[in-house]
């Protein structure tokens, strides 16, 4: 029988930690003095994550808002048990991009898609009670006969309220929120304010209007001075049983129309209205009302053909520089690729403003001093401002391609070029057979990746043109020039046809799915491209 003898292991070779060991954090692990600065740090970040959510918890429970309070419990929750447990190594790093992804790109996107489904706007911003309360204060009249009322101002942060004098002897406190109440004084922490105080905030004073009762019928009491009240009521009375308002001078009726407004007989509607879900009402309205459907259609075919045309040229000039800039006879190169890149280095915001100073018609640098005094419309005319945004565009977006196209030509491999001289094979011949297909394996993407970013470019559009000129047969601030992120913005908060961030929201996620489909699309022919090679 052989003889079996084992090799004992050398004297500074650490002993092999069993299966089913000590965990992370057991007792035969001893911690450094960084180990437990580390932990100390967890613990109180952990620490002022809960504070905060807590605080937060409370808030939601105060506004009865149960389904957000149950969420920020379930995720703070699972945030103390990724951190705290240990292992699970790869989740607590992948855990703060996961939560900033869910609230700055899903979340939005989500809230965005709600949005397009409701009536949100200028006439529609808020709840059906905020809106009934903004009707009546709105149409109130000072009543003819009112006693006039002894009052006092008080201020308590940015906080404004009046201790009144009523007639009967009595003395009543309020706000704008708070209806009249008994009281014999103002409550502690209010400041009563002296006559200098009154004029340093008459705009406050005079926006003050107290409800006389819980009863919005019933009126409101405004100072013109600081020192005496009337009672207003309005010409409107809110019938809460019928859920109606009527016109106390002209006997309408105005009802709920289901819409989000209080609609009468004759189609007349009371502002402001609140905000309800329409469902595909926007979308429809996109697609149906000649004011936003034909410059709709016109901006899209443009926002396509910027995005396309200012890829091709940006791409086309970029490596162009970088065929010429590469070539191994030439001196100097890395001044003149410095040069080159300085356009890259520039705002975009700061660009857009210098270059429509440039191409202004009277005074810029373009027709006075290039084109010799020349009156050439650059950015006045459709066509031409056209050709101005795609020009500036290609001048700003070059030397990134320049740059890119210069890294994928360094690494193109020699010997197949070699190769292809050494069988009689032309520089063009290369450049076409060879190097730009390779070349497209390597930028397929950053190219897709920048016609996705034309599509949304919306700073060159915004500082350059403005979106203009106005299209003349559209009452919407829309014009030639504009794609389709800058129309989504002129209705969400431009001037002229107010405010709808739903129409501006349901337009949003339609450029959402179109890129999306161009994405998917361009990519998909990318890993053709790629399987070729």
């Amino acid at each position: 029988m052989a003889d079996v003898t084992t090799q004992a292991p050398p004297a500074n070779t650490p002993p092999k930690r069993p299966r089913g060991g000590a965990p992370e954090f057991g007792p035969q692990r001893k911690l450094t003095s960084g180990g437990i600065l580390a932990l100390v740090i967890k613990v109180v970040l952990l620490g002022i994550i809960d504070a905060l959510a807590v605080f937060g918890l409370y808030v939601l429970i105060g506004k009865g808002d149960w389904l957000a309070a149950a969420l920020l419990v379930a995720v703070v929750g699972l945030v103390n048990y990724i951190y705290l447990k240990p292992g699970v190594l790869p989740a607590k790093y992948l855990t703060p991009g996961l939560f900033f992804l869910a609230i700055f790109q899903v979340f939005v996107i989500f809230y965005t898609g709600y949005i397009s489904f409701t009536n949100y706007g200028d006439a529609h911003n808020s709840t059906k009670e905020d809106a009934i309360e903004q009707i009546v204060s709105t149409s109130q009249q000072r009543v003819p006969d009112s006693p006039s009322y002894a009052v006092e101002v008080y201020k308590q942060a940015d906080q404004f309220g009046m201790l009144v004098a009523e007639p009967g002897g009595g003395t009543a406190f309020g706000t704008n929120e708070q209806p009249l109440e008994d009281a014999s004084s103002a409550p502690d922490g209010w400041e009563r304010l002296n006559l200098n105080q009154v004029l340093r905030f008459q705009d406050e004073v005079l926006a003050l209007n107290i409800p006389v009762s819980d009863d919005i019928n019933d009126g409101t009491l405004r100072t013109p001075d600081g020192t005496t009240a009337f009672v207003f009521t309005s010409t409107l009375e809110y019938d809460e049983t019928a859920d109606t308002f009527t016109n106390t001078e002209t006997g309408a009726v105005y009802a709920d129309d289901g819409e989000g407004n209080f609609r009468a007989e004759d189609g007349q509607t009371l502002t402001p209205g609140w905000r309800v879900v329409i469902g595909w009402d926007n979308y429809a309205y996109a697609f149906t009302n000649e004011q936003v459907r034909d410059p709709l259609i016109r901006v899209t075919i443009w926002t396509f053909a910027f995005a396309f045309f200012s890829t091709l040229l940006c791409f086309a000039l970029g490596l162009f520089l970088a065929i010429v800039f590469n070539h191994p006879t030439l001196r100097g190169k890395k001044i003149y690729r410095i040069l080159v890149i300085l356009p890259y280095a520039f705002p975009t915001y700061l660009t857009g403003l210098v270059w429509a100073g440039m191409l202004n018609q009277e005074f810029g640098f373009i027709n006075e001093v290039i084109f010799g005094g020349a009156d050439i419309p650059w950015l006045s005319d459709p066509w031409l401002a056209r050709l101005s945004v795609l020009l500036v565009n290609m001048w700003l977006g070059y030397a990134y391609m320049f740059l890119v196209c210069t890294g994928a030509l360094q690494s193109l491999p020699d010997d197949v070029i070699e190769a292809a001289k050494m069988d009689g094979a032309g520089a063009w011949r290369i450049f076409r057979s060879i190097k730009l297909p390779l070349l497209f394996v390597a930028v397929a993407p950053l190219l897709i990746a920048t016609f996705a970013f034309n599509f949304n470019n919306f700073a060159v559009i915004f500082m350059l043109t403005g979106g203009n000129p106005r299209f003349p047969d559209t009452t919407m601030p829309i014009g030639a020039t504009d794609i389709m992120i800058t129309m989504v913005y002129k209705i969400a908060f431009g001037s002229g046809g107010g405010r709808d961030y739903g129409l501006a929201s349901a337009l949003s996620i339609l450029i959402f799915i179109i890129v999306a489909i161009i994405a998917a699309i361009s990519f998909r022919s990318t890993k053709s491209l790629e399987d070729l090679h």
